[in-house]
């Protein structure tokens, strides 16, 4: 695998997924470097969303799942003997396809996971609401109306609101799972101007079928198909110059 200056948040080694007998992700070897935007694309059902579940363990919640190989968060193996899938799932949130708030205050939402963790001091949590807001840039649209109930928020709104909520428990990786495929262009744009903000402090990867988009936003791309990793590099060399005719193929419209 070609070598970046840059230092890897995750790594994946040699990394299959089955569901029974049925594989579903084969020997994946990925480095997702650290504050970038990744972006792994592919037509559907060639396991991008499976990869993304495999990185904060959310697929151990399928009773049939199976997995061979390691990822590696800062070195460490996630699914090692032992590990803390709580504390892993806190370091690596999870953004969703469709917005997914709670029917609570636009508070609460974004309480929901430091209470979750146990904090109960009022001040403290008031100030990372605050804080998760304006980094999530929805606080100047709601910061009059926090008891107001988040499900009466726009598409847009909503999803900005499921960042906040991941952002309150101070993660280090953020997977987005086609964040805006459910949301109209001017919220698409907002989100997208948020992840080039959010990649000064997070590392985030992003699963999208939007080719345009991965370009626009991305740092890197991986192509996925058939649940092989066939091509990464740098977003400008995927999409301008692919070494794997598979990859152009794609890329061109030729399939997908």
């Amino acid at each position: 695998m070609k070598k970046f200056l840059y230092k890897n948040k995750i790594i994946t080694k040699d990394l299959s997924l089955f569901f029974g007998e049925k594989q579903v992700l084969e020997k994946i070897n990925l480095n997702i470097p650290e504050h970038k935007v990744t972006a792994i694309i592919g037509p559907s059902g060639c396991g991008k969303s499976t990869l993304l579940r495999c990185i904060n363990r959310m697929n151990d919640l399928i009773e049939s799942s199976h997995i061979e190989g390691n990822i590696l968060l800062d070195g460490r193996n996630i699914y090692e003997n032992g590990a803390d899938v709580v504390n892993i799932r806190r370091k690596i949130g999870m953004v969703f396809q469709r917005p997914n708030p709670f029917p609570k205050s636009i508070y609460n939402n974004v309480v929901y996971g430091l209470k979750v963790k146990g904090l109960r001091d009022k001040k403290r949590n008031t100030e990372i609401v605050e804080r998760s807001l304006k980094n999530s840039g929805l606080w100047e649209e709601v910061k009059e109306r926090l008891n107001n109930s988040a499900l009466a928020l726009s598409g847009g709104q909503q999803q900005r609101l499921c960042i906040a909520r991941a952002l309150a428990v101070e993660p280090e990786v953020i997977l987005m799972d086609e964040p805006t495929s459910a949301l109209d262009p001017a919220s698409t744009l907002k989100i997208e101007e948020l992840m080039g903000k959010l990649k000064e402090r997070y590392t985030i990867i992003l699963v999208t079928h939007n080719m345009q988009q991965a370009a626009r936003v991305s740092d890197f791309t991986g192509f996925l198909y058939l649940g092989r990793l066939i091509e990464f590099d740098e977003t400008s060399r995927i999409f301008t110059n692919p070494k794997e005719k598979l990859t152009e193929n794609y890329i061109s419209g030729r399939f997908g």
